[in-house]
């Protein structure tokens, strides 16, 4: 293994070929005081690394190794690392460095770094890497990172269910957080896939009545053992009537917005409240009017993954509350990567994938 100074992946060469993975080495960012080398145990596959690998969400450089829902285990620790030792269980999610001297960083606002680099197809600053090294993701052997986006995982949570939690599971997590969600209001989840089965978790969880909009019918069942108390079938006629008012925080994780009447989806807030997108789809909102939000005062909004502070919160109440995804698992390969790749594309998956069986494909 090119251990310490090359890691391996499983890459993509070309955008649009998303099935063509193939196994290469890279040279990770020089290693810092703050640094942590992680040895990868597992990877979720994110709706994320579609958009990226199909091209969907535009150009990313190449070759390039998606995967940001990464769980392993420390095994190197620059000398100003605080709360990690080797042989530590920890995790990295979809941001792995930021400034950590701005206002947004020192109010707990890190997520929203200008400065913020993304796990995979993002380059380091000089001031974090005087090679200005591209960051690659977690369908690989290892990954080095930052102490600060490196978050510990509890006993309590197997590894190949808490990888999936650190994307999908902060990108609910925090805005449910951010908009109060708890005992006494009413929060509708849009859509149940990988995205929407953790907010109705994390929703009925903070002690929400939950509601879950969905046009697939079919899937009532696992949104009430989820924790919903009511599932709506969008595709039935007139299906927003009855809710008209009824919600403090629609939260909206499908990513097909661009196919929805949006005025439905207004018209079931109360006055004041917003419809909150973490799901996004490659298309734009077309047509949309002030005039539209002018009934109850509502809005729309959108939020970019989560903070530090709240990942803790979310893996202590998970593992508290036993709040465990629903995942598949495939071993990492070349094939591996291409079917978890195509089959997210194709929503034909129950509701997460993690890819696992890494010491078999890297060595131990």
């Amino acid at each position: 293994m090119p251990y310490p100074d090359e890691f391996e992946g499983f890459m993509i060469t070309e955008l649009g070929k998303y099935k063509d993975f193939k196994r290469q080495t890279f040279k990770p960012k020089v290693f810092g005081d703050n640094d942590i080398d992680i040895k990868i145990e597992c990877c979720g596959v994110c709706g994320s690394d579609v958009h990226t690998v199909t091209g969907g969400w535009g150009d990313a450089p190449t070759p390039l190794c998606v995967g940001h829902e990464i769980v392993g285990k420390a095994i190197k620790v620059g000398p100003k690392v605080k709360d990690v030792k080797v042989g530590d269980r920890v995790g990295v999610g979809a941001q792995i460095w930021s400034c950590l001297k701005c206002g947004q960083c020192k109010s707990d606002n890190e997520n929203y770094c200008p400065s913020q680099v993304d796990t995979y197809g993002s380059p380091y600053p000089k001031e974090a890497d005087p090679n200005e090294t591209l960051t690659q993701g977690g369908y690989s052997s290892h990954i080095r990172a930052h102490e600060y986006f490196v978050f510990p995982i509890p006993d309590g949570i197997p590894s190949h269910l808490a990888a999936p939690m650190l994307c999908a599971g902060l990108t609910v997590y925090s805005p449910l957080v951010r908009a109060g969600t708890g005992p006494g209001k009413q929060v509708a989840i849009v859509g149940l896939g990988g995205l929407g089965h953790f907010a109705v978790m994390f929703a009925n969880a903070l002690g929400a009545e939950v509601t879950v909009i969905s046009h697939s019918p079919h899937k009532k069942d696992d949104a009430l053992k989820l924790g919903a108390k009511h599932f709506v079938c969008s595709g039935d006629k007139d299906w927003a009537k009855p809710l008209a008012f009824k919600f403090d925080f629609v939260l909206n994780t499908a990513d097909m917005t661009h196919k929805f009447n949006v005025d439905d989806y207004l018209s079931i807030l109360k006055v004041g409240c917003r419809f909150h997108q973490v799901g996004l789809p490659d298309e734009p909102l077309q047509g949309i009017s002030p005039k539209q939000f002018m009934a109850n005062g509502s809005s729309i909004g959108a939020s970019h993954i989560g903070s530090r502070p709240e990942c803790l919160a979310m893996l202590k109440l998970a593992a508290e509350k036993k709040l465990f995804p629903m995942v598949e698992t495939i071993p990492i390969s070349e094939k591996g990567c291409a079917e978890a790749i195509d089959r997210v594309n194709k929503n034909d998956v129950r509701y997460r994938f993690t890819l696992v069986g890494y010491d078999k494909a890297f060595g131990s």
